[in-house]
């Protein structure tokens, strides 16, 4: 390729990103504040972190954050800073917590699960 082409496909690339930066962040000043923090999140941290995580909470300047696991957690600490500078385009950010979710109650099994079914009765005189 050209150098003079290169630097004109540089110089067109910069300015889409920052056509849809722009056009992303008002998008998200048209949405309703409760709706903010998730859209802005999903944003800043891309679509394959955004499907594995939720934003729980966003209080003093504090986004709170639900992720799978333990590693998922350093990795998102390790990255935090790059996710505060595309996040405070949008809204007032400091800090960002990642909390574990909560582990998924698994199905009961063998005799707990007997006892723990409502209608699992022992017949009367057993």
């Amino acid at each position: 390729m050209p150098p003079r082409l290169s630097v004109i496909i540089a110089v067109t690339m910069e300015q889409v990103s920052n056509t849809l930066r722009r056009i992303m962040a008002q998008a998200l000043k048209n949405l309703p504040a409760q709706q903010l923090p998730q859209a802005a999140w999903d944003f800043a941290a891309g679509r394959a972190v955004a499907e594995r995580t939720r934003v729980l909470a966003s209080e003093l300047q504090t986004l709170v954050v639900e992720v799978p696991d333990a590693n998922w957690r350093a990795q998102l600490y390790a990255m935090a800073p790059q996710f505060l500078a595309r996040l405070n385009q949008f809204m007032r950010i400091e800090r960002i917590e990642f909390k574990l979710a909560r582990p998924q109650n698994p199905a009961p099994t063998g005799a707990a699960s007997v006892a723990a079914h409502p209608a699992a009765k022992l017949p009367r005189g057993v």
